[in-house]
């Protein structure tokens, strides 16, 4: 159990990148994983998050997660940490997915709220906590109510702060006051993570320790910028970093991630536009809007 107070050791602070899953011809390409992961790095990214939303883990079967944290833990070669995501609507096989994660090699596991099924608050913790029990390495639990049409109620997190090994929350509700009452309950005892990349500055300044980013799969620098402006209080300049990243934000998010982000990696040379079914090829008008803000920023020609 923790102390009242105590914050265990957190996985990672500043800029962690929810990496996307390249793909051709319908498989992973590990080797354009390689290429992604070292890029990262070399921009100063704090940590990895591959088999989240934006590397859509709900397309991959469970082997092609193992190799792709596999293959991540082993191209991060220790220079950060990688934090797997272990997302499913059942408890017990999202717990056996952070094993998996564990025996990979991750340093942390991501676990979202158990989407669909619309589990009370009780059956909420419930879910953390048997998360948490199956494995030695941090948990850090992921809300994003929009997809799953589950909130994590504030009271739940002093209730899981009670659990050695959980660790944080990456907070996507876009809600700032939700967060303001999150710090308030239980701040001093878990981390906080922007899972919003346009609100990295406000939850920064309600305590949080970082962010888990989509844009810095595009611009690495400027998310690593924009989280030291906040952490060494240059508030001023954070703002103006922050606003400066929104059209490249909402061009991002103008269709469901990954397919923007995934768009704009392909524009990039980085990888392939290839996405699994259901997700599809973005819509011009609005890829046409995406290069267009790319433009303007110098990321392409």
């Amino acid at each position: 159990m923790k102390k009242k107070g105590i914050i265990m050791e957190i996985p990672f602070r500043g800029c962690a990148t929810a990496i996307v899953t390249p793909m051709k011809g319908g498989a992973v390409d590990y080797g354009c994983l390689e290429g992604l992961v070292d890029r990262q790095i070399e921009a100063g990214v704090s940590a990895l998050v591959p088999c989240g939303t934006t590397g859509e883990a709900s397309t991959l079967c469970r082997e092609e997660k193992r190799r792709i944290i596999k293959c991540t833990v082993k191209s991060a070669a220790g220079r950060v940490p990688v934090v797997a995501g272990c997302a499913s609507t059942s408890t017990a096989i999202a717990a056996s997915l952070a094993k998996d994660a564990q025996e990979a090699g991750a340093a942390a596991v991501l676990c979202l709220t158990p989407y669909y099924n619309r589990a009370s608050e009780e059956g909420v913790y419930l879910h953390f906590k048997e998360v948490c029990e199956s494995v030695c390495v941090p948990v850090i639990a992921y809300n994003v109510p929009k997809r799953t049409g589950v909130c994590i109620d504030t009271d739940t997190y002093e209730r899981l702060c009670t659990i050695e090994n959980f660790a944080g929350v990456k907070e996507a509700s876009g809600n700032a006051g939700y967060v303001s009452r999150i710090a308030w309950r239980a701040g001093e005892r878990m981390a906080i993570y922007s899972g919003s990349d346009e609100l990295t500055a406000p939850l920064y300044a309600l305590g949080a320790s970082g962010v888990i980013s989509v844009l810095s799969n595009i611009v690495p620098e400027r998310m690593v910028e924009l989280c030291r402006l906040c952490e060494t209080g240059r508030v001023w300049e954070a703002a103006r970093a922050q606003i400066a990243l929104l059209p490249l934000a909402e061009a991002l998010f103008s269709e469901v991630n990954p397919i923007p982000v995934k768009t704009a990696l392909a524009k990039m040379g980085l990888c392939t536009d290839e996405m699994r079914l259901p997700l599809c090829k973005m819509k011009p008008d609005k890829a046409e809007k995406l290069f267009s803000v790319m433009r303007d920023m110098g990321l392409i020609g």
